[in-house]
């Protein structure tokens, strides 16, 4: 066993709880189904391309007082995108669930995410390697990567590296990305008659994978509250020394749920969210001024210091700034095969050429924008072909504008302040945290659960386990067909079918509460310090769930 510090020699010892029925046994589990389903838009579309599972009901799990024999099964499973908090346990869950059932099953996890399979790059877990990783955080287990599983040759591969191993069912544990390629790969596996499940697991630390069955994705949780620890230091930093503004992106690209949550948690005085720029299409300049009047009345009462927190993808939400990106995206393909281009000796060189390309409109936006932001936008591209946005320091662009916009404030007897600021940006610190104990459980109960779907003989499904809110005994364990999240969406210039993401609701509880609140917060110092995640103690203190989760929850139950 390799070194391990003293917190992760007690975190092995942690017994993750299940759900009621789960904790019966795998093998005494009795499946009820629901009613049959449908996408959530483009039913047509997507019925045509996943004709032999689509429709599928919605499956839940209840114990029963039968002990079922199962059959012998091999299982490979797969870490694909972005790591998230609880990835372990989930696979800690798979492993107990099969063995369990047939101690003779075997579980091959594949090496480096979804290329793994392609490529036969795989090992075979045992217990004795699988308890080094229990209740830990990372995916370092068998590692993650961003292979995208869509293709004929990919899926030929993987299903040969299928047939050597005589696997039976593979789990995807991912994203929307991720699982709309399980969808994909279950789909090509029974339309082959290949005889071979797939099950995903919803996870991404940004909370925009969920729906009625999926209340949370896992690793938002955890997240979240590492984000708020560090933001609560800073707070208190700030509220001692007195003299900076501290602009604080954090990691959220499609949606602002981890930005929203860490606010709730610890109250910043201006908090931005991406859906509601866009909902207001509110300009760049209406940001700056927004926040700039903040900044300018909190001096006023001789408070020239405070924090900021800005969503990670802000800078795509802002109508102009979208639009640019977008002509930005079309031609950058073209240019990244330039000669002129390519061989462009300075940075104003590329500038030119950009802007002689873009329409005059986006022209205008890139021409106005710093230098550092000009740079970042002609950065390599995604897998998507798009503007890596996590590398745009959108933090740094409202540091400089405003900045500007208080000096001219500050000229025409605005502004009476001094302006110092300093920049950061929350992703990393949060991706790979020991999981909080309500992670450590719910994806133990997720990978326990996807283990069950797979020994009723289920195929494209995600595992779900809802009332979240409840003690982990009165959880919902069970499947959602991930047909039923799909719609159509342009990727690299044609319609493909994606999971649909969760973005944040306006007229929903969770940003109701901010907006309920933000004033009070912009001008007074209502700064909470969560402190670090609690792994022991009250139940109250160490397995307490996200605001956010308690917030839609109440509303759940309040209309049902």
């Amino acid at each position: 066993m390799k070194n391990l510090s003293p917190l992760q020699v007690e975190r092995l010892k942690y017994q993750p709880k299940l759900p009621k029925s789960l904790s019966q046994g795998i093998n005494s589990l009795e499946l009820v189904e629901g009613a049959q389903t449908q996408s959530v838009r483009d039913q047509e579309q997507i019925q045509n391309l996943f004709k032999n599972t689509y429709g599928k009901p919605v499956v839940t799990f209840e114990s029963s007082n039968s002990s079922n024999t199962s059959a012998q099964k091999n299982v490979g499973v797969i870490l694909s995108g972005g790591q998230a908090p609880g990835g372990h346990n989930v696979i800690a869950g798979l492993y107990d669930a099969l063995k369990q059932a047939n101690s003779s099953n075997k579980l091959y996890g594949f090496l480096g995410g979804p290329s793994g399979i392609i490529d036969g790059k795989y090992i075979e877990f045992t217990d004795e390697f699988m308890d080094e990783y229990r209740n830990t955080g990372g995916f370092d287990i068998i590692g993650s990567g961003r292979t995208k599983l869509e293709t004929e040759e990919q899926f030929q591969k993987s299903l040969e590296v299928c047939k050597k191993l005589n696997i039976s069912a593979v789990v995807i544990i991912g994203g929307d990305d991720s699982n709309t390629n399980a969808a994909l790969l279950a789909e090509w596996f029974v339309k082959n008659n290949t005889g071979i499940q797939v099950i995903g697991c919803p996870k991404t630390i940004d909370g925009d994978l969920k729906n009625e069955q999926i209340e949370i994705s896992f690793g938002f949780d955890t997240a979240t509250k590492t984000y708020a620890e560090l933001i609560g230091n800073i707070q208190r930093d700030a509220n001692s020394a007195k003299k900076y503004w501290h602009f604080i992106k954090i990691m959220g690209r499609s949606a602002s749920h981890v930005a929203l949550e860490a606010a709730l948690q610890t109250q910043p005085n201006i908090t931005l969210i991406s859906e509601e720029v866009e909902e207001k299409k509110m300009s760049l300049e209406s940001i700056v001024n927004y926040m700039a009047n903040i900044i300018a009345k909190r001096a006023d009462m001789g408070k020239n210091f405070g924090i900021a927190v800005i969503p990670e993808g802000l800078i795509e939400f802002i109508p102009e700034m979208k639009s640019m990106i977008a002509n930005l995206n079309d031609i950058m393909a073209e240019l990244e095969t330039n000669p002129s281009f390519i061989n462009a000796t300075s940075a104003r060189e590329k500038f030119d050429i950009v802007e002689k390309r873009l329409n005059p409109e986006s022209a205008k936006v890139y021409d106005s924008l710093p230098v550092l932001i000009k740079e970042q936008l002609l950065a390599d591209r995604d897998p998507h072909g798009n503007v890596q946005v996590s590398k745009i320091e959108t933090e740094k662009l409202l540091i400089e504008m405003i900045s500007t916009r208080l000096n001219e404030m500050k000229s025409n007897g605005d502004y009476v302040g001094k302006f110092s600021a300093q920049s950061h940006f929350f992703g990393y610190e949060g991706r790979c945290a020991f999981p909080s104990n309500f992670d450590a459980d719910y994806c133990y109960s997720l990978g326990f659960n996807a283990f069950a779907l797979i020994n009723f003989g289920l195929t494209g499904y995600l595992s779900s386990v809802r009332n979240l809110t409840e003690p982990a005994e009165n959880w919902i364990a069970g499947g959602v067909p991930l047909t039923m999240m799909m719609n159509m969406e342009k990727r690299h210039g044609e319609m493909k079918p994606v999971i649909q993401k969760a973005l944040v609701k306006l007229n929903g509880p969770v940003f109701k509460q901010l907006q309920d609140n933000r004033e009070d917060w912009a001008m007074n110092d209502r700064y909470l310090f969560p402190g670090a995640i609690q792994y022991f103690g009250p139940s109250s203190v160490c397995d307490i769930t996200t605001r956010t989760l308690q917030l839609e929850r109440t509303k759940t139950l309040v209309n049902a």
